[in-house]
């Protein structure tokens, strides 16, 4: 299981999350929903380790894992799809999987496996991956992190900006990821297709944790109060 626990994270001197304990199981699927701003990112990046937190504030299977660079978390099974991509930009298609393949652990995810999976993929792996378009980038940011064999995916807005095709291509990735039972933190802007394509749900507010269920018995009225902070 990986969780937090009271968890809380700054930027210097502005504190973005207070208190947050959050946790899913492996092979869950949770989704963590929320306005901008209400530290969902933070959260993600905080657990991948971009953000310092005490070693306490993060547990992998009870092991206190909070506050080691990403490399070290990736090891250790956490891999992290960030928002806006961040592909390399400098690399190819191929470049920036067969990186992250390189700094990953052993799996049956392969950068072979992933083109069987996105035969459309396959055919722009020697293109500069920022020449894509913007849902083929997001299918090659999901790549790169399926590819170094994660337990534990963290999903940062894989739809945003994106086409209803688009947007489908990546939610049937994440499907084949479901059945290889690698757990799926979902953040999504789309609260009804994250409840949709969740088990569990967290709603998070100005850094704080305000309301969490079981997304098939969600109340979606209840659920955009808390959303909103109404």
């Amino acid at each position: 299981m990986l969780s937090t626990e009271r968890l809380c994270a700054c930027y210097g001197m502005f504190q973005a999350l207070f208190d947050v304990s959050f946790a899913i199981g492996p092979g869950e699927v949770v989704a963590l929903i929320g306005a901008n701003g209400a530290g969902k990112s933070t959260l993600l990046r905080a657990i991948v380790g971009s953000v310092p937190v005490p070693a306490s504030a993060v547990r992998l299977d009870g092991a206190a894992i909070g506050g080691r660079s990403e490399i070290v978390q990736l090891g250790s099974g956490i891999a992290l799809v960030p928002e806006g991509r961040r592909l390399f930009p400098s690399l190819t298609v191929e470049e920036n999987l067969q990186l992250a393949a390189h700094n990953g652990r052993d799996g049956p995810w392969t950068v072979a496996r992933l083109y069987g999976e996105l035969p459309a993929l396959e055919a722009l792996k020697a293109r500069p991956a920022t020449a894509l378009s913007g849902g083929q980038q997001q299918l090659v940011a999901v790549g790169r992190a399926l590819v170094s064999n994660p337990a534990y995916l963290l999903c940062d807005e894989v739809s945003l900006g994106l086409s209803p095709v688009a947007v489908d291509a990546v939610y049937g990735l994440l499907a084949a990821v479901r059945r290889d039972g690698i757990a799926i933190v979902l953040v999504e802007q789309n609260v009804r297709r994250a409840l949709a394509s969740s088990v569990r749900y967290y709603c998070m507010q100005k850094g704080r944790v305000v309301l969490e269920g079981q997304s098939g018995n969600a109340d979606y009225a209840r659920v955009s109060a808390a959303y909103f902070g109404i």
